[in-house]
């Protein structure tokens, strides 16, 4: 393997994480201290907004709506579909089970829906409505009561399409504010915005900061970082719809990480002057140029296997396959947030109207995790019953001996109680459950 471009080093990034802590320790104090007050300062300081009140009545958010074009209105409500379809598929896969493991002994799990979820929706740079659509509507498939939905201002007014997108996903509330205090708005509450139990939705560097700072006050989908993608490509496609799906991401921000992976030295360098060439003509180029001389990165592996190697290794959020075999992809890889597999697809598909969900696992977490689904909503919680007399005093018995080994003798009585009051009443019962 050989690194043809390298990216920013570790030790500069985290020096950027050192300052973004502080400023968020700072203001999540300031809103569990001042409220509302301390709000309406932050919005004012921070996006130059300061309404009578944050959240939006009936009236406000019609006129959002009547705003926009029936085109419009109908390329949402398209893309809604597609989420809300893919999210009904995924519910119906969870199943609440039950079932007796033992004679007597019944043992049992429940899906239960979160009872209030907070949405953010990012729009200081760019009104991203399809984030309306991955958080509100999948909460709302999963038969979460309350959703709140937050957005800031854009251009110095509720985003028309931001705030329609949000109303016909089915949120229950919604507010202009933006940031930190927003996400401090919807975890901690204040005197007019009760909080709530789970928090999702991507945002900048210090908006993950507070999320990260907030969990166990409240759950939280994602520790989310700068949008990564991954382009694993080889002879069979050509540099200018690798430079182009890179550079699609790359816009994204500054820090936005986007690296070629493949097996063509061709490949590899015709891709890296199909950069150059674009960026001369790209209208968000100013932020892709500095996110590719930042973090970009070309990788040239020698096979498949090195480039899967290499794949799970970099664990990106999006990683899109364009090779001869992209199922190859699909059945050996385990480290990504989403698979985008062949040429015809692409991460802005997925981003915006496929119907999967745009809230992936990044900076290495799709190790261990997936992105926002309908699942996260719902806890699943187990329940037991014993129905019989000898099921109690069988699993008693083995209850009290596996306690004193553990010292937890008042643990053990729990379980001698039970022996001393419903007993074995048969050998054949017990030797049957052995």
């Amino acid at each position: 393997m050989r690194i043809l471009k390298y990216g920013r080093s570790g030790s500069d990034k985290a020096s950027d994480a050192q300052q973004v802590k502080a400023t968020v320790e700072g203001i999540l104090a300031d809103v569990t201290a001042r409220g509302d007050e301390a709000l309406r300062d932050l919005s004012s300081r921070f996006d130059k907004w300061t309404p009578a009140s944050f959240r939006l009545d009936d009236e406000e958010i019609a006129a959002c709506i009547g705003s926009l074009t029936a085109r419009e209105l109908d390329d949402i409500k398209f893309a809604q579909a597609q989420v809300r379809r893919f999210a009904e598929i995924q519910k119906a896969s969870l199943r609440d089970v039950e079932e007796e493991t033992l004679p007597g002994v019944v043992l049992g799990h429940k899906n239960i829906p979160m009872n209030s979820v907070g949405c953010y929706v990012p729009g200081g740079k760019y009104p991203l409505v399809a984030s309306a659509h991955m958080g509100v509507v999948t909460a709302k498939v999963a038969g979460v009561k309350r959703v709140i939905a937050m957005t800031p201002p854009f251009n110095g007014k509720p985003s028309p399409v931001v705030v329609a997108a949000m109303a016909l996903a089915g949120a229950d509330e919604i507010y202009i504010l933006g940031g930190i205090q927003a996400i401090a708005a919807m975890a901690l509450g204040t005197e007019t915005i009760a909080p709530v139990d789970f928090l999702v939705g991507p945002g900048n560097a210090y908006v993950a900061e507070a999320k990260r700072q907030l969990f166990g006050r409240v759950g939280i989908d994602l520790l989310a970082g700068p949008t990564e993608t991954l382009v694993i490509a080889d002879e069979t496609v050509d540099a200018e719809i690798c430079a182009t799906d890179l550079l699609g991401q790359a816009e994204h921000g500054p820090n936005s990480p986007a690296i070629l992976l493949t097996n063509s030295e061709k490949l590899a360098k015709e891709t890296m002057e199909e950069v150059e060439r674009l960026l001369a003509i790209l209208p968000t180029a100013q932020i892709a140029r500095q996110a590719w001389n930042d973090y970009g990165q070309v990788i040239l592996c020698d096979s498949y296997d090195e480039m899967v190697a290499e794949a799970d290794r970099i664990a990106s959020e999006h990683v899109q396959v364009m090779t001869r075999e992209p199922d190859y992809f699909l059945e050996n890889m385990t480290n990504y947030g989403a698979l985008f597999l062949g040429a015809r697809t692409n991460v802005a598909f997925g981003d915006k109207v496929i119907g999967t969900n745009h809230t992936l696992p990044t900076l290495g977490a799709a190790r261990y995790t997936g992105g926002l689904w309908v699942g996260k909503f719902m806890k699943t919680c187990t329940y037991q019953r014993i129905t019989t007399d000898e099921a109690s005093g069988l699993v008693g018995e083995y209850c009290s001996r596996l306690c004193v080994l553990e010292g937890f003798l008042g643990h053990a009585e729990q379980a001698n109680i039970r022996v001393r009051r419903f007993g074995r009443r048969n050998v054949g019962y017990a030797q049957a459950a052995e």
